[in-house]
């Protein structure tokens, strides 16, 4: 039997082993799990204190925890303390002290320990790591971060991975994905407590590697504080996610874009990529670079669509650190430029090359250019595509396929940015022969006032278009009014398995109610 042996102030040591850890909570002297953040006692002992638990939702709150108090965007737990402590709490966790939290501190049980800390959120990175044993460190950890191809360069280098018979996690937009599991995320990168939560049960489960998408809200919100990158890959960037509760100017949105670097042993950018430049210029890490465009480490060339019976994909050379004729089961340009991340990440963690060629032959992400149908007549692909610059780079790309007419299924989600609505109108007008306007998530918004939005735009352009709320009738009326040679994209959702209006989500998924209109209309 292996033990896994951490030695704590005691001079104690706590033994485990994976039967137990699955039974048992971690228990630690808090001033271990604190060892790597800088606090101030307002209250009791840390070491003192013998804790099994951190949490940071007060509901979960139980003796012999730790409960961190956060500033959200809606919440201040710090007015929870009074809730905890009455449910046992040991130890807290606060920002400020207990008077400006209106806490007073002489009603408060003499056990309990209250530390104040700079940031709470970075605090939580550092104890939820090790309350799970610093799990991480036991994996080759790949992480990527980009205004798109996160997902889709997550899911070919996880692919990959698994080819070349390394145990492998998944973490991003699709959820979490190890071990034959598969775990719905609410986040593009979970909190914190989470993640490390993630990495402990992959590491426990055998996986060696994990590869996971890092957000710019993960890097200011701290979630993937704690974690030494392996691998760090920039894709590109545009303006995005710039508005309440998000990023102030992009100014802001890119400098957290650019922190995946002081986490990261070796870095790997797209030398094509908008402010490429600068991220290399100022990383404190080893570069790579790679392109489709110039000289890199790294080089795309000879770059052919291919559109025959099920394949809808891409040929193209690699040159440089590696030789390569990849054949990708992807359309497009832009999917060339996330294989070729893929590629030299992997190229440079010692992955074969046959495992490489092997899984870009078959690659596929859902929701990501999936063709979710084909016949002699038409092609039928579904996207996650839901702004003008990430519709325009698809239609731009389906059209180097030269179908007969490019026809455009999409909507617009509701109690968002207008911007989406107005940039897509425009898009769709510029590069698709028909748009078929329907609904997305349109939340507590009119359908009706969405598509509207959408047409204040495309219609000016001069857009052709079809208006269908429903969007299974207006997938159903795509399909059964095919042209042989018609190439039909239903974008906006993607992998979403759900349709959302009025608060109810009911399930929804572009790619099933596709399949069963092939089969309903015999096509």
């Amino acid at each position: 039997m292996k033990y896994k042996i951490r030695v704590h102030l005691t001079g104690v040591p706590l033994i485990t082993t994976n039967v137990l850890r699955k039974e048992m909570n971690y228990m630690a002297k808090l001033a271990e799990w604190l060892s790597d953040i800088s606090f101030d006692t307002l209250k009791g002992n840390p070491a003192g204190s013998v804790v099994e638990e951190v949490v940071f939702d007060s509901r979960k709150a139980a003796p012999k925890t730790v409960f961190v108090c956060m500033k959200g965007a809606n919440v201040d737990s710090h007015k929870y303390i009074p809730d905890v402590i009455s449910k046992g709490c040991i130890a807290i966790v606060v920002e400020e002290n207990l008077s400006e939290a209106g806490i007073d501190e002489t009603a408060l049980n003499k056990d309990i320990t209250i530390v104040k800390v700079e940031n709470s959120r970075e605090a939580l990175a550092k104890l939820s790591a090790a309350r799970f044993g610093h799990p991480s460190e036991e994996l080759t950890v790949i992480a990527i971060t980009g205004t798109k191809g996160k997902t889709t360069t997550a899911h070919m280098i996880h692919q990959i991975l698994e080819s070349a018979g390394k145990k492998a996690g998944c973490i991003g937009t699709t959820g979490v994905e190890y071990c034959g599991k598969h775990i719905p995320t609410k986040n593009t990168t979970p909190e914190s407590y989470d993640l490390q939560h993630y990495f402990r049960d992959m590491v426990d489960e055998g996986c060696s590697y994990v590869v996971m998408e890092a957000s710019s809200q993960a890097f200011k919100l701290h979630r993937v504080d704690a974690i030494t990158f392996d691998f760090g890959i920039f894709t590109n960037i545009e303006p995005d996610h710039i508005g309440p509760n998000e990023h102030e100017d992009f100014e802001e949105y890119k400098f957290f874009k650019s922190c995946i670097f002081k986490q990261s042993k070796t870095g790997i950018v797209n030398l094509d990529a908008d402010y490429a430049t600068e991220f290399i210029e100022n990383a404190p890490c080893k570069i790579y670079t790679y392109s489709l465009e110039k000289p890199a480490d790294f080089t795309a060339d000879g770059i052919k669509p291919i559109n025959d019976h099920e394949f809808v994909g891409v040929e193209f050379q690699v040159q440089g650190h590696t030789d390569l004729s990849v054949r990708l089961d992807m359309p497009g340009k832009y999917n060339v430029s996330n294989a070729m991340a893929a590629i030299s990440c992997l190229s440079l963690a010692g992955i074969e090359k046959k495992s490489i060629l092997h899984a870009l032959s078959r690659v596929k992400v859902d929701g990501r250019t999936e063709v979710a149908f084909k016949n002699k007549d038409m092609s039928v692909l579904v996207d996650y595509a839901h702004n003008e610059m990430a519709m325009e780079n698809l239609l731009v790309t389906l059209r180097e396929y030269a179908p007969k007419r490019l026809v455009v299924l999409f909507g617009c989600g509701g109690n968002r940015a207008k911007d989406r609505r107005y940039g897509m109108g425009k898009a769709a007008a510029k590069y698709a022969d028909l748009s078929i306007l329907t609904a997305d998530n349109s939340r507590f918004e009119e359908t009706e006032d969405i598509i509207n939005d959408i047409k204040s735009t495309l219609v000016p352009a001069g857009g052709k278009y079809v208006e269908i709320p429903d969007r299974r009738e207006a997938i159903e009326y795509a399909m059964t009014h095919a042209e042989p040679g018609d190439m039909i994209a239903v974008i906006g959702k993607g992998h979403e398995d759900y349709q959302e209006v009025k608060g109810v989500r009911t399930h929804f998924l572009d790619r099933e109610v596709i399949a069963e209109t092939a089969v309903k209309f015999n096509l």
